[in-house]
């Protein structure tokens, strides 16, 4: 895959989204410097480019009642193409998996898991995600506090 080569207004379309992807297009062309048709189809061209991918909300997992947020390490045995495939399907039907990885080293993939508690993650363990075939072992790394937090992917 190509990199797309973004011009300043691309940059600043996408900047302005990344703060708020609710801002109007209107609000937004005022603060590019552009006409709202020229912002609105940029826009548009961003998202048939693929570089926008989508725009949603950010939630706070904790307001939510999901005070545990824990990264796992997934080995598999037999570890071979059929097997992470087969893990992967069954990984994008559990929602508290919220991120899944295809990692390098000695494990397979690397989840970002939220639970509400303590015992809520040992449940689902035992009943989720030991009951996904071909996993062998599971690293589990407990957040204690998050000092960085970000969806922005730098532009220079």
């Amino acid at each position: 895959m190509s990199q797309c080569i973004l011009d300043e207004y691309d940059k600043k379309i996408i900047k302005y989204l990344q703060e708020d992807s609710s801002i109007s297009n209107i609000d937004l062309s005022k603060k590019i410097g552009l006409a709202p048709s020229s912002c609105l189809l940029r826009v548009k061209n961003l998202k048939e480019q693929r570089i926008l991918k989508q725009f949603t909300a950010v939630v706070d997992e904790k307001m939510l009642g999901y005070e545990i947020t824990c990264f796992a390490k997934i080995s598999m045995h037999p570890l071979n193409r059929e097997t992470s495939n087969q893990f992967i399907e069954e990984a994008r039907k559990i929602p508290e998996i919220v991120e899944c990885y295809t990692i390098t080293g000695d494990s397979a993939f690397m989840l970002k898991i939220v639970a509400k508690n303590f015992q809520y993650y040992r449940d689902f363990i035992f009943d989720k995600l030991l009951s996904v075939p071909y996993v062998s072992n599971i690293e589990t790394s407990i957040v204690v506090a998050t000092e960085k937090k970000t969806n922005f992917i730098p532009l220079d």
